[in-house]
């Protein structure tokens, strides 16, 4: 699997702040904020990379992250984002996310950018 880094003081997550685009704190403990295309792994997704023992969730999005498979980790600090750069990792999937609650955060925000409603059209496929 594809990963990259991000961390909240980049120019394109400012305005955001530490906050998840589900509206929590991003996490970089135990428990790690990720972000990727909800229509691959949905809100929510839980993972592991092998040979760590950290937990990551799905819990944000990005533009540049819809149409891929890669998953975009969190790092707290622009020199930690820096370190860990791209990486390819061997992911375990623990919990898979829900399209629903994908749906139902994404669906509001539809007027806001072209990545969310193309997420929102890929999840609307695969809705049961």
């Amino acid at each position: 699997m594809r990963t990259t880094a991000y961390t909240h003081t980049e120019s394109d997550h400012i305005k955001y702040g530490p906050r998840s685009a589900v509206g929590t704190p991003l996490r970089s403990g135990t428990v790690r904020s990720a972000a990727a295309d909800w229509s691959v792994f949905p809100v929510g997704t839980v993972f592991q990379i092998q040979s760590d023992p950290s937990v990551y969730v799905i819990d944000d999005y990005g533009s540049a992250l819809v149409g891929t498979r890669t998953i975009d980790i969190y790092q707290p600090t622009t020199n930690q984002m820096n370190l860990w750069g791209t990486r390819n990792v061997n992911i375990r999937i623990l919990k898979w996310g829900s399209v629903t609650k994908s749906l139902a955060i994404l669906g509001p925000r539809a007027s806001k950018a072209p990545h969310i409603r193309e997420m929102i059209g890929r999840l609307r496929g695969q809705e049961s």
